[in-house]
């Protein structure tokens, strides 16, 4: 009998089991262990694996079969939330305030879980992936106040996207909405949601097998991203 997840991994080197060996109870678990490195972190974005875990726990990684994915393409903008953004007052930028996008998702918890799971060292993670150039920020502003984003991280032509916040109704709609324009702009077509919801599901998310998922993602990621500013795209909505 095939052995299943969740496997224990080292600190050392950076490598992950194949990802149709992940648990089926829990859903998607394939392993506990290893590190937050920038070395662990690409190497699981690379086969669309993640961390989520809560800060008394060990790194949890995660691969979820269906996957939820929103194609660059396919998003969805109700009627109510364009009159929203023809509002004078909006403003969206890119990595202009990635610390301040982190640590208020950590605020926010994600649904059916109680507090956050965005704990010092997650962000001390990512925001090293931010200085490294993988780690990207999509700022909504009301005028001069942050009132939205999100974060994730970006390889090859695919955007993995983490968590977001909205301080003000439908702000990190806006932030999405914005991000999947400007990725479909850059010939991104996939933006990797991880698990759904009915927010994402209501803005043009679908599910897709692992096998599938796993499929673009081999395709886009090793493709050639020109190097540019993520700050050079900020915009009025």
């Amino acid at each position: 009998m095939t052995q299943t997840g969740p496997f224990w991994l080292p600190e050392s080197p950076a490598r992950f089991p194949p990802t149709h060996l992940a648990a089926r109870e829990p859903s998607g678990l394939l392993a506990v262990g290893g590190d937050l490195t920038p070395e662990w972190l690409l190497e699981a974005y690379r086969h669309g694996i993640f961390p989520w875990f809560n800060a008394d726990e060990p790194v949890l990684w995660w691969t979820p079969d269906p996957r939820c994915v929103l194609m660059t393409d396919q998003v969805r903008i109700r009627r109510s939330l364009r009159k929203v953004m023809k509002k004078p007052g909006w403003r969206v930028s890119f990595d202009t305030a990635f610390d301040r996008v982190i640590r208020a998702c950590a605020k926010t918890p994600r649904p059916g879980q109680e507090g956050t799971w965005l704990s010092e060292r997650m962000i001390h993670a990512y925001t090293t992936l931010h200085s490294l150039g993988y780690a990207h920020s999509v700022e909504v502003w009301w005028e001069d106040e942050l009132v939205g984003g999100l974060y994730g991280v970006s390889l090859g032509k695919v955007f993995f996207g983490e968590s977001m916040f909205s301080w003000r109704p439908d702000a990190s709609k806006i932030a999405l909405v914005r991000l999947a324009q400007q990725l479909h702009g850059w010939g991104f077509r996939m933006i990797d949601c991880q698990v759904p919801t009915d927010h994402l599901i209501s803005m043009g998310a679908t599910l897709l097998p692992r096998a599938e998922f796993e499929r673009l993602l081999n395709e886009d990621i090793n493709q050639i991203f020109p190097a540019r500013t993520w700050q050079d795209s900020t915009t009025p909505v």
